[in-house]
C-alpha cells in the first residue's frame, strides 16, 4: 500500500493511494496562494494600481533582465509583480500517469477547486464522489473564480521571467516562488461543466462500491457545509482520510467521530492555519472594530469568500449592530454568485447542525440572512455594475472578493476607501498573508485589522482527537512535526503520537505499513451443497473440496469444476494409487486404551507424568508415549506394530 501527496500546500492536500489494486485520488486542492505574485486586476481602471511602474533593475549591467522580462514585472508599492493574466498552483502532474485514477474522493468544497485540471486535461476516465451540497457551492467557488479572471482578462501570458537564470536575480518574495514553471492559467466555464458532469453524489454513511476491491463511506467532518472524511475498507484493512475537520459548534453538522475509531492508517491534513489565534475570540473581535468603525462614520471592507465563515460573520454581526445601536447600518455583500450562495444555504438544512435544522420545521430560515435580506439590512449583488451605484449608502460594511486582493470588487473599494483613516479593512480569512495580500496598494491611510477565523483543528483538539480514534499508524504532513517559525520552542503546536507518525510531503511516494494478510473467498450454492463437513472440535467442522478458483471484480469465487474426469495418480505397474486419508484430532487416553483391548492387548500398564502419559504393553514388550502434541510407538515386532497402529487410528478422526 503506497501513499503520493501531489500537493505543496497541507491545507489544500492532494493524495493518491494504492490500495488492492485500485488507485484513489484524495481530494484535488487548489494553492491559490501564488496569485499574490501578480498585479491586481483592475474593476475601474486609471487609479492607482494600473499606474505602476515597468521594474527597472539597478546594479551590474550584465546582471539585467531583458526587455521582455522586464514588461512582464511591475514596481506595486516597492514588491516586484507579474503583469499578466493570473495563474495557479496546480498539484503535481508529472509523478503519476492520472489517466489511470480509478476514483476521487472530494472531503469539501475548499478542496475541489483544482478538479478540471484533473478531470479534463489528463485523460481521467474514473469517477468523482462528493456530497450534495459540496458540488453546488463548490461549483461556485470555481463560476466564481472564472469569472472575476474573465470579467478583467488579460492577454498576455507572462513567461519570460521564469526562466531559472533570471529567477535567481529577482527580488524577494517573487523570488522564492514555488515552481512557477508549473503555475497553470485558469480553467473555463466549459471545463467546470464538464468536471462536474462526472461526479456522483452521496450522502453521510452512504456505502459505495469501488470496483469491488474496497467500500469508501463519508462520515461528516464539521468544517463546513456537506464537508466529510472518508473511510476506506477492504474486508480486513481500514484506512481514514480526515481532512479540513472540526470539533467546533458552528453551522454544519457535527462531527461523527465513530467511523474513525481504531483504523489500521488515519491520514490527516488540513489542520488550522492560525495555531496561535482561537476563532472565537476573533469572531468578537470582528464585530467589535467593525462596530467602532461605522459608529464613528467609516465604511468597512471585509474581503471574503462567497460561502463558509462569511454565513456566521452575518449572523453574529448583525446582533452585535443591534446590540450597539446600529441596526440601521447597511451590509453589501458582493459576488458574482452572491444570489446562488445565499439561496443554496437555505436549501441544505439536512447538512446544518440540530439547532439550525430545528428552524426549518417552525418553519424559519436556518441562516438570519434571509431576514436580513428581506428587511433590507443585508443586500447582495453580483458587481458593482449591478444596481450597486444606486442603492449605495455610507457608512456602511462591505463583504466583496475576493481575499486574495488581487481580483473582484474589492480591489476597486480598496483604492476608493484607502486613503482615508476613518475606514477600516478586516481580513478573516486565513488562506493568504494579509499583508502580502495589501503590498500593491501601499501606503494606505485605512486601518488594518488582522482577524482570521480558522474553524479546524488545531493541534491541541488534533492531539486529543487522534487519542480517541487510536490509530495503528498515522500520516501527517512533516509541518506539523515542528513548531511554527514564529514560536520555535513551542513543540505544543506539534503532533504528538506514538509510534513516530510517518509524514508527507510533494513528490513523496510513502509504503503505508499495512500488509495484506488475508483474502475473503465466497462459494457458490451448488458446490456448498456437496460439502460434508467432519466436526473436528466443538463449533468447528472441516471439509474436503476440489473447486475452480475465479476471480473476477476483485472478487474470488470458488465454482463446480467442468465435468471432466478427474486424472488419478497410478503405480509404475498401471494401477490406481487410492488416495490417502487426512487424519487429524487429539487422541484421548481412554479411548486408546479401549481400542488396544479390543484388538487383543490385554497386559497394559498405564503410567501419567508431567508431560503426558505412557501406555506399556507388557506381554508385547513394547511402549506407547503420548503427548500433547505427538505420539511414539516403541515396539520390536512389525505385526504387533501393525495392530497398534489400526489401534490408534480408530481413535483418530479422518477425512
Amino acid at each position: 500500500m503506497k501513499l503520493v501527496c501531489l500537493s505543496d500546500n497541507p491545507s489544500k492536500p492532494c493524495f493518491v493511494l494504492f490500495f488492492k489494486g485500485v488507485r484513489i485520488m484524495l481530494d484535488c486542492g487548489l494553492d491559490i496562494k501564488q496569485i499574490l505574485h501578480f498585479v491586481p486586476l483592475l474593476v475601474v481602471p486609471g487609479f492607482q494600481v494600473s499606474k505602476a511602474r515597468a521594474w527597472s533593475q539597478g546594479g551590474d549591467r550584465r546582471n539585467r533582465v531583458s526587455d521582455d522580462v522586464a514588461q512582464e514585472l511591475k514596481d506595486c508599492g516597492g514588491r516586484i509583480l507579474v503583469d499578466g493574466a493570473p495563474e495557479f498552483s496546480i498539484p503535481e502532474t508529472g509523478i503519476i500517469d492520472l489517466s489511470t485514477l480509478d476514483a476521487i474522493l472530494i472531503s469539501s468544497y475548499s478542496c475541489m477547486l483544482a478538479l478540471p485540471y484533473i478531470t479534463e486535461y489528463t485523460g481521467f476516465k474514473g469517477t468523482v464522489y462528493m456530497t450534495e451540497p459540496t458540488l453546488h457551492i463548490g461549483r461556485q467557488y470555481m463560476e466564481e473564480l472564472v469569472k472575476y479572471v474573465e470579467r478583467n482578462p488579460k492577454s498576455n501570458v507572462a513567461s519570460h521571467w521564469k526562466q531559472e537564470n533570471i529567477i535567481k536575480n529577482l527580488p524577494t518574495p517573487l523570488r522564492d516562488a514555488i515552481n512557477p514553471r508549473q503555475w497553470r492559467k485558469l480553467y473555463t466555464l466549459h471545463d467546470i461543466n464538464s468536471a462536474l458532469s462526472k461526479v456522483q453524489l452521496v450522502g453521510f454513511s452512504e456505502k459505495l462500491d469501488i470496483f469491488g476491491a474496497l467500500t469508501v463511506t463519508p462520515a461528516s467532518s464539521g468544517c463546513c457545509i456537506g464537508s466529510c472524511n472518508w473511510i476506506i475498507n477492504s474486508k480486513y484493512e481500514k484506512i481514514c482520510y480526515a481532512a479540513g475537520t472540526s470539533t467546533l459548534t458552528t453551522h454544519p453538522r457535527p462531527m461523527d467521530q465513530a467511523p474513525l475509531k481504531n483504523a489500521d492508517v488515519l491520514i490527516l491534513s488540513c489542520l488550522t492555519q492560525t495555531p496561535l489565534i482561537l476563532p472565537d475570540p476573533m469572531i468578537g473581535e470582528f464585530c467589535v472594530n467593525a462596530a467602532v468603525t461605522v459608529k464613528n462614520g467609516g465604511n468597512v471592507l471585509v474581503p471574503c469568500y462567497a460561502s463558509g465563515v462569511t454565513f456566521d460573520l452575518f449572523e453574529c454581526l448583525s446582533m452585535h449592530l443591534e446590540q450597539c445601536g446600529l441596526a440601521g447600518v447597511p451590509m453589501y455583500f458582493l459576488s458574482p454568485v452572491s444570489d446562488s450562495t445565499l439561496a443554496y444555504s437555505n436549501i441544505f438544512a439536512e447538512w446544518l447542525s440540530s439547532v439550525k435544522q430545528s428552524k426549518v420545521f417552525l418553519p424559519e430560515c436556518p441562516f438570519p440572512h434571509a431576514d436580513l435580506l428581506s428587511k433590507g439590512r443585508l443586500k447582495n449583488f453580483s458587481s458593482i455594475h449591478t444596481g450597486l451605484t444606486t442603492d449605495f449608502h455610507t457608512p456602511c460594511i462591505l463583504f466583496a472578493g475576493h481575499p486574495s486582493l488581487r481580483m473582484g470588487d474589492i480591489v476597486h473599494f480598496i483604492e476608493m476607501w484607502g486613503n482615508s483613516s476613518a475606514n477600516t479593512i478586516i481580513f478573516t480569512e486565513p488562506d493568504f498573508p494579509h499583508l502580502d495580500a495589501l503590498a500593491p496598494f501601499l501606503p494606505v491611510a485605512m486601518r488594518v485589522c488582522y482577524c482570521p477565523i480558522d474553524t479546524s483543528l488545531n493541534f491541541s483538539q488534533a492531539n486529543k482527537l487522534i487519542r480517541d480514534l487510536r490509530p495503528l499508524h498515522l500520516v501527517v504532513s512533516e509541518t506539523y512535526m515542528r513548531p511554527p517559525l514564529l514560536e520555535p520552542l513551542r513543540n505544543d503546536l506539534t503532533i504528538d503520537f506514538d509510534p513516530s507518525p510517518l509524514t508527507y510531503k510533494q513528490g513523496e511516494i510513502i509504503s503505508l505499513p499495512v500488509k495484506r494478510q488475508f483474502e475473503t473467498v465466497e462459494m457458490e450454492p451448488e458446490l456448498a451443497n456437496t460439502l460434508e463437513p467432519v466436526e473436528v472440535k466443538p463449533g468447528s467442522a472441516v471439509s474436503m473440496i476440489t473447486a475452480s478458483l475465479v476471480v473476477k471484480n476483485n472478487k474470488y469465487i470458488l465454482q463446480n469444476m467442468p465435468n471432466v474426469p478427474l486424472s488419478r495418480k497410478r503405480r509404475s505397474d498401471g494401477s490406481l494409487l487410492w488416495r490417502k486419508p487426512y487424519i487429524f484430532g487429539t487422541p484421548n487416553l481412554h479411548a486408546i486404551v479401549e481400542a488396544l483391548k479390543q484388538h487383543g492387548f490385554n497386559s497394559l500398564k498405564v503410567e501419567e507424568n508431567e508431560t503426558g502419559s505412557i501406555i506399556h504393553l507388557v506381554k508385547e514388550d513394547s511402549l506407547i508415549q503420548v503427548d500433547s502434541n505427538s505420539t511414539h510407538i516403541i515396539c520390536d515386532s512389525e505385526d504387533v506394530r501393525l495392530k497398534i497402529k489400526e489401534a490408534m487410528l480408530k481413535c483418530l478422526k479422518q477425512l
